[in-house]
């Protein structure tokens, strides 16, 4: 590690290997053993069904996939995997990488809210064909009709035969693996419609990984077939400290970077059992995500701050004492940022289930860097951070110190130091900046990805192509402090009054700490321009609590309360505070508060008069 402006990780050795070549190796060398599960509640039943696939099934079932994929696309075509969660989802994604096809992770029409944007996606990466399944074909049909998107075949996955594999006694994973292991070299070997010739090569585009749109339209990241290995040789390097005893238990949509990484290509490339369930089975009850993690050995998963809070708003207390997580070995929070009380919050109540409190483990990613950036080490407590207000408002990185109340002090948890890439904080002149001063996080290794689809200017501009460098720029702010990142927030989100920055998520904090009327995580603060056209004023646009029906008298109570906290903490006059319906303020599809669509659903009068 480099001191100052830059650090350094060696990550593990180079792998000439694609996602696939790991899949055939575990096929062939532990056919049975369990690969990937998936957990369903169905309405009205009395448990959980699981279902699960082998090795040797899995490959199968890729294969079958990779063969009908043929017959309608070629090498470097899209195909749009718009199926739910489950283990059709994972086949689908690995056989369009056998055919040599471009995967695009999307998601069904039945996603409320985002029937927009999976339009919009659509139209820009112009699939050659949509993977869904036979449930939902005809809606999917419908939906390409209504939107007046090109008619291509819709493949249902769950009807594909699958020749030549048939499911021995136990293809469920329960059977024994005793099978010698050769060492994994990259196979010129065919599958089902490819040639040994069409073999996609390292830098071949793999997949599109379409950003979440928090700030800005969606756009395809190209994540190429040594990109997601090497992300995924990092995450196994950060996370996972034995692949013969880690499972992955993920419910972050398989569309969303993270919960791609985490809960595919990285049991792929390590050979290890993954579990998934569906993101809305989380939410109708978090204790089932709870009961699944105390479920196996060495349990690894993640989840963004909100969903460590619902799970302490929503466990009942027989519930905990039911639960068993001492087996649990990371839960990574890779929000942004990381809140040091929502793990000290979700330790405390389940630390009676026996959850380490070295389990929680801040990182940082994002899309461009295909997820996976930098981690705190494992088996180490939580790492916060207690900075001086005024000073983070200018840019500098001061311990408080005893004399310095809570109003002038801002907490930022430490989110590690790189895995197997380069890390450095840059200035607006883009000269490196020395430790303790903030500025914009930039990345370079093997996992960056190779641009944004059809946006060639939008890619110089991001990842560094037209300027003679190779860094990416990723558009957030951070500081090294101690040799370890911390995350100030996103560029383009900063307020900047009278010469000062001022981070959108800690007025956020502060906003919904002293109104119990808000939904936790379910507001937005931005600025807008002045009425005299002098600097801007801030707004906040905030949710308020399902159970709750606020007066007039309710409303002038919670903004008095915000303005003076505002003030006092921030040293920010609040130019408007809007407490809205549970649902009005805009999110991205993996669940994001969205600050700028919020920010211009408000210009728009879109919340109602201003």
């Amino acid at each position: 590690m480099t001191s100052g402006a830059a650090m350094n990780s060696a990550g593990p050795a180079a792998d000439e290997a694609s996602l696939t070549d790991h899949l055939r190796h575990w096929a062939e060398h532990r056919p049975q053993q369990r690969a990937f599960s998936h957990v369903a509640f169905p309405d009205g039943a009395s448990g959980a069904l699981h279902r699960t696939l082998g090795w040797r099934a899995l490959d199968a079932r890729a294969a079958a996939v990779a063969a009908r994929l043929a017959t309608v696309a070629s090498p470097g075509d899209r195909a749009a995997l718009v199926l739910p969660q489950g283990l059709d989802y994972v086949a689908g994604f690995l056989g369009c990488l056998y055919a040599g096809v471009i995967a695009v992770p999307l998601f069904g029409p039945e996603l409320p809210g985002h029937e927009g944007r999976l339009a919009a996606v659509l139209a820009d990466c112009e699939p050659a064909c949509l993977l869904a399944d036979s449930t939902a074909t005809p809606a999917i049909r419908d939906f390409v009709r209504d939107r007046r998107l090109p008619d291509v075949p819709v493949i249902p996955v769950d009807q594909l035969p699958v020749r030549g594999h048939g499911r021995g006694p136990n293809d469920d994973g329960n059977g024994p693996d005793s099978s010698p292991e050769p060492s994994l070299e990259p196979s010129a070997g065919s599958r089902p419609g490819r040639s040994p010739e069409a073999r996609p090569r390292p830098d071949d585009v793999a997949y599109l990984q379409y950003t979440s749109g928090s700030t800005r339209t969606p756009a395809g990241v190209m994540i190429s077939h040594a990109n997601v290995v090497a992300n995924a040789r990092q995450a196994l390097a950060a996370f996972v400290a034995d692949p013969r005893t880690s499972t992955t238990v993920g419910w972050l949509p398989l569309f969303h970077d993270m919960g791609l990484v985490l809960s595919i290509a990285a049991p792929v490339v390590g050979g290890f059992p993954s579990v998934l369930m569906d993101p809305g089975d989380f939410l109708r009850d978090p204790a089932r995500w709870l009961r699944l993690l105390g479920s196996y050995e060495g349990t690894v998963s993640a989840a963004p701050n909100f969903a460590y809070d619902y799970c302490v708003a929503r466990t009942a207390p027989e519930d905990i004492d039911e639960l068993r997580l001492d087996r649990v070995r990371v839960l990574i929070n890779g929000s942004e940022p990381v809140r040091a009380g929502t793990a000290e919050r979700f330790h405390k109540a389940f630390a009676p289930a026996g959850l380490d409190p070295t389990a929680h483990c801040p990182a940082y990613g994002l899309a461009e860097a295909t997820v996976f950036a930098t981690a705190s080490p494992l088996d180490e407590p939580l790492s916060a951070v207690a900075c001086r207000a005024d000073a983070l408002a200018e840019g500098r990185i001061e311990v408080t110190t005893a004399d310095d109340g809570p109003a002038r002090r801002a907490v930022l948890v430490s989110c590690g130091t790189p895995v197997g890439q380069e890390l450095r904080i840059v200035g607006a002149d883009g000269g490196a900046l020395p430790a303790g001063h903030v500025g914009e996080i930039q990345l370079r290794g093997p996992n960056i990805g190779l641009g944004y689809w059809k946006h060639a200017g939008l890619t110089a501009d991001t990842f560094g192509l037209g300027a003679g460098e190779d860094w990416l720029r990723t558009g957030d702010l951070g500081a090294l402090h101690e040799g370890r990142l911390l995350v100030t927030g996103r560029l383009k989100d900063v307020l900047v009054v009278d010469g000062r920055n001022h981070y959108p998520q800690d007025i956020e904090e502060t906003v919904q700490s002293v109104v119990p009327l808000v939904r936790r995580d379910r507001l937005a603060a931005f600025g807008v321009t002045r009425s005299d056209a002098v600097g801007e004023e801030l707004v906040v646009v905030a949710e308020h609590r399902r159970d709750a029906d606020p007066s007039a008298d309710d409303l002038r109570v919670a903004e008095h309360a915000v303005r003076a906290a505002v003030s006092a903490r921030h040293g920010l006059c609040l130019g408007a505070l809007l407490l809205v319906p549970p649902g009005s303020v805009p999110r991205t599809s993996s669940g994001k508060v969205s600050r700028a669509a919020t920010r211009k659903r408000f210009l728009d009068a879109g919340f109602g008069p201003r």
